[in-house]
């Protein structure tokens, strides 16, 4: 990949707003809403970046800003990835750290007048974001976890993705999909010929990635296709809506 190439894709992860664009962006708002983008560090097999996670929050997150009226915040891009810990180049921090970044995120926006929060989820390992948006929601805060499984399922009926979500676990259809949609560039050979499939995985939490997948994959990447992530992320942009309703909506105490 040439340098030209790792500074597009970097670039689009970080929002380039002024702090005017903001101001202009809330005004006459009832209520204003961030997106917050939650990546990881941490092995996608042989073809896909360590980023991968974080390049998949990234582009759901900016398909939505660019229909829905929110600001869109850089992302969090190491989280909780202690499964993949024997991986090299997997890097995690604590779920304790986690939340107490995705806190301090939170009352930072309040502070400037930005009341609600939606943390856009790109790894499934962050299971702590979950109790963050219940404990904020038990606080009378606005907060929301996006992409619901509910939504991902949607999407992938949508999109035409055979693969299912207990068996689309990691660097699979899905993921690939949206790479080859978003970039493109950052995919390597080889995902043509990764399959592997492991669906009864009872034990991951204890016993980790490695015991159940030698090349880090879970999934079925070789179906993976452009028009296929292209549609996926058209569909969950579209269900972010009734998020947004949900958050924002009189008398809401969270979502």
């Amino acid at each position: 990949m040439s340098g030209s190439q790792t500074r597009s894709a970097a670039h689009e992860l970080l929002p380039t707003d002024t702090t005017e664009d903001v101001r202009a962006r809330g005004a006459g708002a009832a209520r204003q809403v961030a997106v917050l983008p939650v990546g990881s560090f941490e092995q996608h097999g042989a073809y896909l970046p360590l980023t991968t996670d974080t390049l998949v929050a990234c582009a759901i997150a900016g398909e939505i800003a660019s229909v829905h009226p929110v600001h869109l915040l850089p992302p969090v891009t190491i989280s909780c990835s202690h499964e993949h810990a024997a991986c090299p180049g997997t890097v995690s921090i604590s779920s304790v750290t986690l939340h107490a970044v995705i806190g301090d995120i939170a009352a930072s926006l309040r502070r400037s007048g930005v009341d609600a929060l939606v943390l856009v989820n790109g790894h499934g390992g962050n299971y702590v974001l979950g109790n963050v948006v219940q404990e904020s929601a038990a606080r009378g805060e606005r907060m929301a976890l996006f992409p619901a499984a509910e939504d991902w399922e949607t999407a992938r009926q949508r999109a035409g993705v055979r693969t299912s979500l207990l068996t689309d676990m990691h660097a699979g259809e899905i993921e690939t999909s949206i790479l080859l949609h978003t970039h493109p560039e950052l995919v390597r050979p080889g995902y043509e010929t990764a399959d592997f499939i492991a669906d009864d995985r009872r034990r991951l939490l204890t016993v980790g990635m490695s015991a159940y997948t030698d090349s880090g994959v879970i999934g079925r990447p070789s179906l993976g296709a452009a028009e296929k992530g292209k549609a996926l992320l058209a569909s969950l942009t579209e269900s972010f809506g009734e998020c947004l309703t949900v958050l924002t909506g009189a008398g809401t105490e969270g979502a």
